[in-house]
Protein backbone atom coordinates (compact mmCIF):
# COMPACT_ATOMS: atom_id res chain seq x y z
CA UNK A 1 0.00 0.00 0.00
CA UNK A 2 1.38 3.40 -0.99
CA UNK A 3 -0.23 6.71 -0.14
CA UNK A 4 1.02 10.05 -1.42
CA UNK A 5 0.27 13.11 0.70
CA UNK A 6 0.61 16.22 -1.46
CA UNK A 7 1.20 19.28 0.73
CA UNK A 8 0.40 22.43 -1.26
CA UNK A 9 1.26 24.77 1.62
CA UNK A 10 4.30 27.06 1.64
CA UNK A 11 5.38 26.56 5.25
CA UNK A 12 7.19 23.45 6.45
CA UNK A 13 6.00 23.31 10.06
CA UNK A 14 2.62 25.01 10.33
CA UNK A 15 -1.02 23.94 10.18
CA UNK A 16 -1.19 22.10 6.85
CA UNK A 17 2.08 20.28 7.51
CA UNK A 18 0.85 19.22 10.96
CA UNK A 19 -2.37 17.80 9.51
CA UNK A 20 -0.41 15.93 6.85
CA UNK A 21 1.95 14.48 9.45
CA UNK A 22 -0.94 13.30 11.60
CA UNK A 23 -2.62 11.66 8.59
CA UNK A 24 0.65 9.90 7.73
CA UNK A 25 1.02 8.56 11.27
CA UNK A 26 -2.51 7.17 11.17
CA UNK A 27 -1.87 5.47 7.84
CA UNK A 28 1.36 3.99 9.17
CA UNK A 29 -0.38 2.59 12.25
CA UNK A 30 -2.79 0.77 9.92
CA UNK A 31 0.09 -0.67 7.90
CA UNK A 32 0.33 1.67 4.91
CA UNK A 33 3.45 3.31 3.58
CA UNK A 34 3.00 7.00 2.95
CA UNK A 35 5.17 9.64 1.35
CA UNK A 36 4.69 13.31 2.17
CA UNK A 37 5.49 15.60 -0.75
CA UNK A 38 6.03 19.34 -0.25
CA UNK A 39 5.08 20.80 -3.62
CA UNK A 40 6.91 24.05 -2.83
CA UNK A 41 10.15 22.05 -2.97
CA UNK A 42 9.64 21.35 -6.69
CA UNK A 43 10.11 23.56 -9.73
CA UNK A 44 7.23 23.20 -12.17
CA UNK A 45 4.33 24.96 -13.85
CA UNK A 46 0.73 24.13 -14.61
CA UNK A 47 -0.41 22.59 -17.88
CA UNK A 48 1.31 24.15 -20.93
CA UNK A 49 -1.35 23.00 -23.42
CA UNK A 50 1.19 21.08 -25.48
CA UNK A 51 -1.36 18.24 -25.82
CA UNK A 52 1.37 15.58 -25.88
CA UNK A 53 -0.88 13.65 -23.50
CA UNK A 54 -3.58 13.47 -26.19
CA UNK A 55 -1.51 12.86 -29.34
CA UNK A 56 -2.93 9.84 -31.14
CA UNK A 57 -0.37 7.06 -30.82
CA UNK A 58 2.08 9.41 -29.11
CA UNK A 59 4.62 8.22 -26.52
CA UNK A 60 3.03 10.38 -23.80
CA UNK A 61 -0.60 9.54 -24.51
CA UNK A 62 -2.53 9.45 -21.22
CA UNK A 63 0.24 11.00 -19.15
CA UNK A 64 1.95 14.37 -18.93
CA UNK A 65 4.87 14.58 -21.34
CA UNK A 66 6.36 17.84 -20.11
CA UNK A 67 9.72 17.13 -18.45
CA UNK A 68 10.30 19.36 -15.47
CA UNK A 69 10.60 18.97 -11.71
CA UNK A 70 7.47 16.84 -11.24
CA UNK A 71 7.71 14.62 -14.34
CA UNK A 72 8.64 11.46 -12.41
CA UNK A 73 6.51 12.35 -9.38
CA UNK A 74 3.39 12.55 -11.56
CA UNK A 75 3.89 8.95 -12.68
CA UNK A 76 4.42 7.77 -9.09
CA UNK A 77 1.27 9.51 -7.85
CA UNK A 78 -0.71 8.14 -10.81
CA UNK A 79 0.00 4.60 -9.58
CA UNK A 80 -0.63 5.24 -5.87
CA UNK A 81 -3.21 3.38 -3.82
CA UNK A 82 -4.20 6.54 -2.00
CA UNK A 83 -3.72 10.27 -2.61
CA UNK A 84 -4.21 13.15 -0.17
CA UNK A 85 -4.54 16.69 -1.49
CA UNK A 86 -3.66 19.18 1.25
CA UNK A 87 -3.70 22.95 1.10
CA UNK A 88 -4.23 26.10 3.10
CA UNK A 89 -7.23 27.99 1.73
CA UNK A 90 -6.20 31.27 0.11
CA UNK A 91 -8.88 33.46 -1.47
CA UNK A 92 -11.39 30.67 -1.00
CA UNK A 93 -9.51 27.91 -2.80
CA UNK A 94 -6.41 25.71 -2.92
CA UNK A 95 -2.94 27.13 -3.56
CA UNK A 96 -1.66 27.63 -7.13
CA UNK A 97 1.00 24.98 -6.49
CA UNK A 98 -1.56 22.29 -5.76
CA UNK A 99 -3.84 23.45 -8.56
CA UNK A 100 -0.97 23.32 -11.07
CA UNK A 101 -0.03 19.82 -9.94
CA UNK A 102 -3.61 18.62 -10.36
CA UNK A 103 -3.78 20.10 -13.85
CA UNK A 104 -0.73 18.10 -14.81
CA UNK A 105 -1.96 14.93 -13.09
CA UNK A 106 -5.62 14.87 -14.18
CA UNK A 107 -5.76 16.47 -17.62
CA UNK A 108 -3.96 13.56 -19.36
CA UNK A 109 -6.51 11.13 -17.88
CA UNK A 110 -9.51 12.88 -19.45
CA UNK A 111 -10.04 11.74 -23.05
CA UNK A 112 -11.45 14.08 -25.67
CA UNK A 113 -13.93 11.49 -26.89
CA UNK A 114 -17.72 11.88 -26.92
CA UNK A 115 -18.01 10.54 -23.37
CA UNK A 116 -15.04 12.43 -21.93
CA UNK A 117 -13.78 9.05 -20.73
CA UNK A 118 -11.28 8.77 -17.90
CA UNK A 119 -8.19 6.59 -18.43
CA UNK A 120 -6.38 6.98 -15.10
CA UNK A 121 -4.30 3.84 -14.47
CA UNK A 122 -5.82 3.50 -10.99
CA UNK A 123 -8.76 4.95 -9.07
CA UNK A 124 -7.25 5.43 -5.64
CA UNK A 125 -8.78 6.35 -2.31
CA UNK A 126 -8.56 10.09 -1.71
CA UNK A 127 -8.81 12.71 1.00
CA UNK A 128 -8.60 16.50 1.06
CA UNK A 129 -7.11 18.54 3.89
CA UNK A 130 -7.95 22.23 4.18
CA UNK A 131 -6.53 24.65 6.74
CA UNK A 132 -7.98 28.13 6.94
CA UNK A 133 -8.21 31.33 8.93
CA UNK A 134 -12.03 31.31 9.06
CA UNK A 135 -14.45 29.21 11.10
CA UNK A 136 -16.64 26.47 9.68
CA UNK A 137 -19.84 28.55 9.09
CA UNK A 138 -17.95 30.93 6.81
CA UNK A 139 -16.35 28.06 4.94
CA UNK A 140 -19.61 26.23 4.31
CA UNK A 141 -21.43 29.41 3.30
CA UNK A 142 -18.83 30.76 0.91
CA UNK A 143 -16.55 27.95 -0.25
CA UNK A 144 -18.31 24.59 -0.04
CA UNK A 145 -21.52 22.96 1.18
CA UNK A 146 -24.17 25.68 1.16
CA UNK A 147 -22.06 27.53 -1.40
CA UNK A 148 -23.11 25.34 -4.31
CA UNK A 149 -20.60 25.86 -7.07
CA UNK A 150 -18.04 27.32 -4.65
CA UNK A 151 -14.35 26.90 -5.50
CA UNK A 152 -13.78 23.98 -3.16
CA UNK A 153 -16.96 22.29 -4.37
CA UNK A 154 -15.64 22.46 -7.91
CA UNK A 155 -12.27 21.08 -6.86
CA UNK A 156 -13.78 18.11 -5.04
CA UNK A 157 -16.14 17.35 -7.91
CA UNK A 158 -13.19 17.12 -10.26
CA UNK A 159 -11.28 14.84 -7.89
CA UNK A 160 -14.35 12.60 -7.82
CA UNK A 161 -14.59 12.71 -11.61
CA UNK A 162 -11.16 11.06 -11.90
CA UNK A 163 -10.57 9.32 -8.56
CA UNK A 164 -12.76 8.17 -5.68
CA UNK A 165 -14.74 10.73 -3.70
CA UNK A 166 -12.47 12.39 -1.13
CA UNK A 167 -12.92 12.43 2.60
CA UNK A 168 -12.77 16.03 3.79
CA UNK A 169 -10.67 17.13 6.78
CA UNK A 170 -10.40 20.70 8.02
CA UNK A 171 -8.51 22.83 10.50
CA UNK A 172 -10.43 26.05 11.13
CA UNK A 173 -9.59 29.45 12.60
CA UNK A 174 -5.89 28.72 12.31
CA UNK A 175 -3.22 30.47 14.33
CA UNK A 176 -1.20 32.23 11.64
CA UNK A 177 1.65 33.97 13.46
CA UNK A 178 3.84 33.13 16.41
CA UNK A 179 3.66 36.80 17.43
CA UNK A 180 0.60 38.73 16.24
CA UNK A 181 2.13 41.97 17.52
CA UNK A 182 4.65 41.99 14.66
CA UNK A 183 1.96 42.13 11.99
CA UNK A 184 -0.99 44.33 11.07
CA UNK A 185 -3.67 41.84 12.10
CA UNK A 186 -5.87 43.84 14.43
CA UNK A 187 -9.00 42.25 12.98
CA UNK A 188 -8.19 39.11 14.93
CA UNK A 189 -8.23 38.53 18.66
CA UNK A 190 -4.89 36.83 19.36
CA UNK A 191 -6.07 35.47 22.72
CA UNK A 192 -9.17 33.94 21.14
CA UNK A 193 -7.03 32.45 18.37
CA UNK A 194 -4.63 30.92 20.89
CA UNK A 195 -7.45 29.47 22.97
CA UNK A 196 -9.08 28.01 19.86
CA UNK A 197 -5.79 26.44 18.78
CA UNK A 198 -5.23 24.88 22.19
CA UNK A 199 -8.78 23.54 22.33
CA UNK A 200 -9.57 22.57 18.71
CA UNK A 201 -6.32 21.76 16.91
CA UNK A 202 -5.64 18.56 18.91
CA UNK A 203 -9.10 17.31 17.93
CA UNK A 204 -8.52 18.20 14.27
CA UNK A 205 -5.17 16.42 14.31
CA UNK A 206 -6.82 13.33 15.81
CA UNK A 207 -9.40 13.42 13.03
CA UNK A 208 -6.58 13.50 10.46
CA UNK A 209 -4.90 10.58 12.24
CA UNK A 210 -8.09 8.52 12.16
CA UNK A 211 -8.65 9.40 8.51
CA UNK A 212 -5.19 8.07 7.70
CA UNK A 213 -6.11 4.79 9.37
CA UNK A 214 -9.41 4.65 7.49
CA UNK A 215 -7.75 5.17 4.14
CA UNK A 216 -5.25 2.39 4.80
CA UNK A 217 -8.04 0.05 5.87
CA UNK A 218 -10.08 0.84 2.73
CA UNK A 219 -7.05 0.08 0.58
CA UNK A 220 -6.56 -3.25 2.36
CA UNK A 221 -10.15 -4.22 1.62
CA UNK A 222 -9.70 -3.30 -2.03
Amino acid sequence: MKIYILDGGPRKDCNTAAMCESFARGAAEAGAESERVRLFDYSYTGCRSCFACKARGGPSYGRCGWRDGIYELLDSVAHADGVVFASPVYFGTITPQLHAFIERLFFPFVVYDKKYSVIAPKRPETAVIYTMNVKEPVMTKEYIGEAKGGPLDFFERYVTRVYKRPERLCAFNTYQFTDYGKFVADGWDEREKAEWRERELPRELREAFEAGKRMAEKIKKG
